[in-house]
C-alpha cells in the first residue's frame, strides 16, 4: 500500500475536501474524458446525491461543480477569477472549458440536487453528463468523492482502485503492526521509511520542495486567519474569533497573567484560524480533509513556536510521519465524514498530528504508534452534524480541541516506553466498524445532532 504525502496533504480550497474539492476534481476528470471522446458535445448536466445533496449548498458543492465544469481546479483556484466566472455562467448559461467548445450549462436547470436517490457506492455520489445538440445524454460518468479530495469513478470503486500503482517501494506496510516490524528490522524511523518510499516514486529534490510548500501554505493560512475579522458566509452569522483571541494572547505575554493551561488557547487559536479561513472558502491544505484542516497545522505551529529546541528542519519528518498514519487510516477505514462521521476527520487528523509531534520530539516508532492510537481512540464515535450544512459549527472549535488532544496524546506516549494495551490497528478497525454502524443522520447530512437541535438563524 502506498499513499504519497501529497495524496494525504493537498493544496486546495474550502470549505470541504469531499464536498468542494472532490466535485471540482471530478468535473476536471469528466472534462478530460470529454476531450478524449470522439463525440461532438453541446451541453452539460450534473446531479448530486446523498450527502453531496443534503449539505451541498452549505459546503459549496454547487459552486465547486459549476466551476469545475468551467475548468477550475483546486490547486490553482483563484477566488476573484472564480467569482467572475460564476457571474458570467449565471448570465449566459454556458461554460467554455479549455479544449472544448462552448457548452450549454444553466445551473438552475442543469444542476440537480437529488435528495431521494442515494447512489450505491458511497454517500458522496454525483453523476456528470454531456449532451448533444438535441439535449440527449451521450456521455455519462458516476463519481464518488470518498474523502480528503480523493475521487473514484464507480468502476474504480467497484474494482478497488489500487493505490500501489508505480515502482515498488522499499517499505510497503499495510498496517501499523507491519510498519513497526519494518522499523525494528531496518533500524529506521517511520519518517525515514516513508521518505524512502516517496523517493522510490519520485525525485528527492522535488519532494523536498513539495513538502516545504505544504507547510508554507498551511502557515500562511494560519496567519491569514489570525489577522482577519468579520462574519463568515453562509447565513449563520458566525463571527471570526481567532484574531481577537490571538490579540489577547499576545497582549498577555510578559505580564505574568498566563495560567499554565493558556497554552491550550494557543493550540486552539492556530486551529481555529485555519478553519475560519476554510469556512470562508480560502486556500487550505487537506490534512487529511478540509473539515479537519486545522488540527495538524496547529500542532506543528505549537511545536515550532512553543516547544524548546524545536527546529524547522524537523517539519518534513513531522509531515512524513503524519502521512504514514493517515495512509493507514484511509486504507483500513476511512477519512470521510460522510462515510464514518467526524471520528474519521478530526479523529484521523488528531492521530496524524500526535504521531508527527511525537516523532519530532524524539519518540521511537513504538511511541509514535502509541500517540496515534491514543488520539484516535478518544475520538471514536464522534458524529458529523454541521449546523445548516456549513463547516462552521461545531467544526471550527472541534479542530482546536482535536489539536489539544493530539498534543496530550503525544505527551502521554512520550512518558511511556511504547508498550500499551490497545494497538493502533485495533482502533482503526473499531473506527471503521463504528462508522458502518452509525446512523446516516450523523454522517454529514445535517439531519441529526446539533444540526437539528440548534436554530439555524
Amino acid at each position: 500500500m502506498f499513499l504519497s504525502v501529497f495524496d494525504m496533504f493537498k493544496v486546495g480550497v474550502g470549505p470541504s475536501s469531499s464536498h468542494t474539492m472532490g466535485p471540482m476534481v471530478a468535473a476536471a476528470r469528466f472534462l478530460d474524458l470529454m476531450r478524449a471522446s470522439p463525440f461532438e458535445f453541446a451541453g452539460l448536466r450534473a446531479s448530486l446525491h446523498g450527502s453531496l445533496a443534503f449539505t451541498g449548498v452549505g459546503h459549496a458543492t454547487d459552486r465547486a461543480t459549476i466551476l469545475g465544469l468551467a475548468g477550475f481546479v483546486p490547486d490553482s483556484y483563484d477566488h476573484d477569477r472564480a467569482e467572475a466566472a460564476l457571474a458570467a455562467i449565471a448570465e449566459t448559461g454556458t461554460v467554455t472549458p479549455e479544449g472544448l467548445p462552448t457548452l450549454r450549462f444553466d445551473p438552475k436547470a442543469d444542476l440537480i440536487f437529488d435528495y431521494d436517490n442515494t447512489l450505491p457506492g458511497h454517500a458522496n455520489g454525483m453523476i456528470l453528463m454531456a449532451t448533444d445538440a438535441q439535449g440527449d445524454v451521450i456521455l455519462r460518468q458516476v463519481y464518488y468523492s470518498v474523502g480528503g479530495g480523493f475521487v473514484l469513478t464507480e468502476e474504480e470503486l467497484a474494482e478497488g482502485k489500487d493505490t500501489n500503482d508505480g515502482p515498488p517501494v522499499p517499505f510497503p506496510f499495510h498496517t501499523a503492526a507491519e510498519m513497526l516490524e519494518m522499523a525494528r528490522a531496518s533500524g529506521k524511523t517511520i519518517a525515514e521509511m516513508k521518505r524512502a518510499n516517496e523517493i522510490a516514486r519520485g525525485c528527492a529534490d522535488s519532494f523536498a520542495k513539495g513538502t516545504a510548500r505544504l507547510w508554507e501554505v498551511m502557515n500562511a493560512c494560519i496567519e491569514r486567519g489570525l489577522s482577519t475579522e468579520g462574519i463568515l458566509p453562509g447565513g449563520l452569522k458566525v463571527r471570526r474569533r481567532a484574531k481577537a483571541i490571538h490579540d489577547a494572547l499576545m497582549a498577555e505575554r510578559g505580564m505574568n497573567l498566563n495560567a499554565p493551561h493558556t497554552i491550550n488557547d494557543w493550540m486552539s487559536v492556530y486551529a481555529m484560524a485555519v478553519n475560519e479561513e476554510n469556512a470562508a472558502g480560502s486556500q487550505v491544505v487537506t490534512a487529511p480533509t478540509n473539515g479537519a484542516a486545522g488540527v495538524l497545522p496547529a500542532v506543528l505551529r505549537y511545536y515550532l513556536d512553543h516547544v524548546p529546541g524545536a527546529s524547522e528542519s524537523h517539519i518534513e519528518d513531522f509531515l512524513l510521519t503524519a502521512a504514514a498514519i493517515g495512509g493507514l487510516v484511509k486504507y483500513n477505514a476511512s477519512i470521510s465524514g460522510a462515510e464514518a462521521g467526524c471520528q474519521a476527520e478530526v479523529g484521523s487528523a488528531a492521530a496524524m498530528a500526535a504521531a508527527g509531534l511525537c516523532a519530532v520530539m524524539g519518540g521511537t516508532p513504538e511511541q509514535v504508534e502509541n500517540a496515534a492510537e491514543i488520539a484516535l481512540e478518544h475520538h471514536l464515535g464522534m458524529t458529523c452534524d454541521p449546523v445548516a450544512g456549513l463547516v462552521q459549527v461545531p467544526c471550527i472549535e472541534r479542530n482546536g480541541l482535536g489539536a489539544i488532544k493530539a498534543v496530550s496524546a503525544a505527551s502521554l506516549a512520550l512518558r511511556g516506553d511504547g508498550q500499551h494495551f490497545v494497538p493502533l490497528d485495533a482502533v482503526i478497525e473499531t473506527m471503521r466498524q463504528t462508522g458502518h454502524d452509525m446512523h446516516e443522520k450523523y454522517k454529514e447530512t445535517s439531519l441529526g445532532g446539533l444540526a437539528v437541535n440548534v436554530p439555524n438563524c
